[in-house]
């Protein structure tokens, strides 16, 4: 009988195909990670392990190049990204686990893990590219281990990918100025094939529920950013909210469809820059002129043909806020933003849609909101009672 990994049950239906689920090089990491603790704090060997991703779904994954010395044990995982087309199906995620003098979960990037080299990332400049629900999934399950050991001491976890830069080639690190190997990535701890109608249409489900539940207005955020700046940093009651992904204009449409009577839209600038030039899909694939509209409205604010040619040559929006700090014109650059987000989007439809903005920086903060945001704000927080 061949192994099953828990995913067998869990596929989704399009166009007729059942397309399997697959799991992110997060899951892998964890699963090597915590193999690699128990054989060195055990001295067994391990040949699988389970593992509890974020998205609810049990894990049972084989362990592949055990690798076991005095005090070293290193071991890998083999990425399955089921059937989505993913540059790194099918690599080997290494664990190398060995004690250390401090107590803690101590990890970092080995060979083939990108190196951050810009701000704005999740990570900062000079960290391996783990992201922050990979590493906490690794510290938890290392962390898990030891508790079951009684051992209270610390362990070293490093991450390695072996092929990881020549997969990096093919996606977006380079440009991102992550260098050296691809990201350990994964917000759920597994990959779900899913097409862009098949997206849309989950968007338009969530908010009809949220409608019949009573919404009116909505926060909306593209992802997980937003989320978790409305959570943190906002006083607002999120239960009407969700998430729109790259779909601005589709959302709009829908919003209008269902009788919505406003949004309070919630964005990174690295999405919402897009939107100022009339970008109503926002993902790369589509359209990437983040450092060309930052430019464009840092000349409304009044920068120098200097200031102009630096941000031209930035990766992130978050080295571009830097600049326009430093030439003290980033307040009125993102006032005159967030004037051109709210134009585009009260343009998109001809509706009576009630439409506000916020956005903000992971570093700087709230950047700025529409003339009508606090008002949209209440009306959210009353919409309840």
């Amino acid at each position: 009988m061949s192994h099953r990994t828990g995913l067998e049950e869990h596929v989704i239906v399009k166009d007729n195909k059942t397309l399997r689920l697959g799991y992110t090089t997060g899951s892998c990491a964890a699963a090597a990670g915590k193999a690699a603790a128990m054989m060195l704090l055990t001295g067994k060997m391990v040949e699988e392990v389970s593992l509890m991703t974020p998205k609810g779904i049990l894990l049972h994954l084989l362990i592949e190049d055990i690798h076991v010395e005095d005090a070293r044990v290193s071991c890998a995982v083999r990425k399955d990204g089921g059937d989505d087309p993913d540059a790194t199906n099918g690599a080997l995620v290494y664990a190398a686990v060995t004690r250390a003098e401090e107590p803690g979960i101590h990890i970092d990037g080995g060979t083939g893990v990108g190196r951050v080299t810009r701000p704005g990332l999740q990570q900062p400049v000079g960290e391996a590219a783990i992201n922050r629900v990979p590493r906490s999934m690794i510290a938890k399950e290392a962390a898990a281990v030891c508790r079951e050991q009684g051992y209270r001491g610390g362990l070293n976890i490093v991450i390695s990918v072996p092929k990881g830069e020549e997969i990096a080639v093919r996606t977006f690190n380079p440009r991102l100025g992550i260098v050296g190997g691809i990201s350990i990535l994964g917000t759920s701890g597994i990959v779900i094939p899913m097409s862009e109608a098949a997206l849309i249409e989950s968007i338009r489900v969530e908010m009809k529920m949220l409608c019949e539940a009573g919404a009116r207005y909505l926060v909306m955020t593209p992802g997980n950013y937003g989320e978790v700046f409305s959570r943190e940093r906002m006083e607002l009651d999120l239960t009407y909210s969700m998430k729109c992904s790259n779909y601005i204009g589709e959302t709009l449409e829908m919003a209008a469809a269902l009788g919505v009577k406003g949004i309070l839209f919630i964005s990174h600038i690295g999405k919402f820059i897009k939107v100022s030039g009339g970008i109503m899909n926002t993902h790369s694939h589509h359209a990437d002129s983040r450092a060309e509209l930052m430019a464009a409205q840092a000349v409304r604010a009044g920068a120098d043909i200097a200031c102009v040619k630096r941000l031209l040559e930035t990766i992130t929006t978050e080295e571009a806020l830097d600049i326009l700090a430093e030439y003290q014109i980033l307040e009125e650059t993102m006032r005159i933003t967030i004037e051109k987000i709210q134009y585009y989007l009260r343009h998109q439809k001809k509706t009576d849609l009630e439409i506000a903005t916020i956005i903000f920086s992971n570093v700087h903060g709230t950047l700025a909101k529409s003339g009508n945001a606090e008002e949209m704000m209440e009306k959210i927080n009353r919409q309840r009672s």
